[in-house]
């Protein structure tokens, strides 16, 4: 079982994987208990524009898609913030428009090919050691931001109208919220593919809440079941020779559904 590990190209999978699984899972805890879960679907297709950007025009799609990602994240704060939409109905819309941009640069520019693939359903085997170190020094950063501001954030969460007249500085908040979540999920999309990263940003976090403890420990179990799903997906990836994205999605949901029928019990 062991023998997984003697492979350099799986012991990056495995350390790319539990990174993202940590910065899923935690940046995944204020996005849910704010209503917020679609976002991650949202930016996820957003990025793939700038995936799409990047391979057309030849630069490299990771930090085009970082950089789409971040703006999208603002445009969907801005729109929010400043206009009577709801933010179902503002996410909707951008998830719908990234889409189509995707879909129509890749057309023009003939980008249908194993790398866009790569990057929708996700190519965790084939993240370099460069990838890694990528992941790793922005995904440090952005824990670091969120544990920061942990407590105004939770506070925001549970009443945004309290906290403001309270002096905390939502706004500004709020849109380091969305740009931490933006370059997160424009970081895991090459692991999980664009398609499946919401999964494990939104379910671990759903799955915690099923316990109903607090804050903390929510946040602790959801990130033990982000890192087990990774774990187990990765080792029936391997030995089942399916895709790694989807078997980590389907590891969480299995978690998922145990935590439902526990809770019921």
């Amino acid at each position: 079982m062991l023998e997984i590990f003697e492979y350099e190209f799986m012991q990056r999978a495995f350390l790319a994987g539990i990174i993202i699984a940590v910065l899923a899972s935690v940046s995944g805890t204020f996005i849910v208990l704010r209503r917020y879960s679609m976002i991650s679907e949202t930016l996820a297709h957003s990025a793939l524009v700038g995936v799409a950007v990047g391979l057309v025009a030849g630069y490299n799609p990771l930090w085009i898609a970082v950089i789409v990602a971040i703006l999208s994240a603002w445009l969907i704060e801005y729109l929010r913030g400043n206009f009577s939409l709801y933010s179902d109905a503002v996410l909707s819309i951008m998830l719908s428009g990234s889409l189509a941009v995707a879909v129509i640069i890749v057309s023009l520019g003939g980008a249908f090919n194993n790398s866009l693939f790569s990057y929708l359903f996700g190519s965790i085997l084939s993240v370099s050691k460069e990838d890694v170190i990528t992941i790793f020094i922005f995904g440090t950063l952005s824990l670091g931001i969120l544990l920061l501001y942990s407590k105004e954030l939770y506070f925001i969460a549970y009443d945004e109208e309290v906290a403001k007249v309270s002096g905390i500085k939502v706004k500004f908040l709020n849109f380091l919220l969305v740009t931490v979540v933006a370059i997160i999920i424009a970081l895991s999309i090459r692991v999980v593919g664009s398609l499946l990263i919401g999964a494990l940003m939104v379910i671990p976090t759903i799955s915690a809440l099923q316990f109903k403890l607090n804050f903390f420990k929510t946040s602790l179990l959801s990130l033990s079941f982000a890192i087990l799903s990774v774990i187990c997906g990765m080792m029936f990836s391997y030995h089942l020779s399916l895709p790694s994205g989807a078997t980590i999605v389907l590891s969480v949901l299995s978690i998922f559904v145990l935590s439902l029928v526990v809770n019921k019990k």
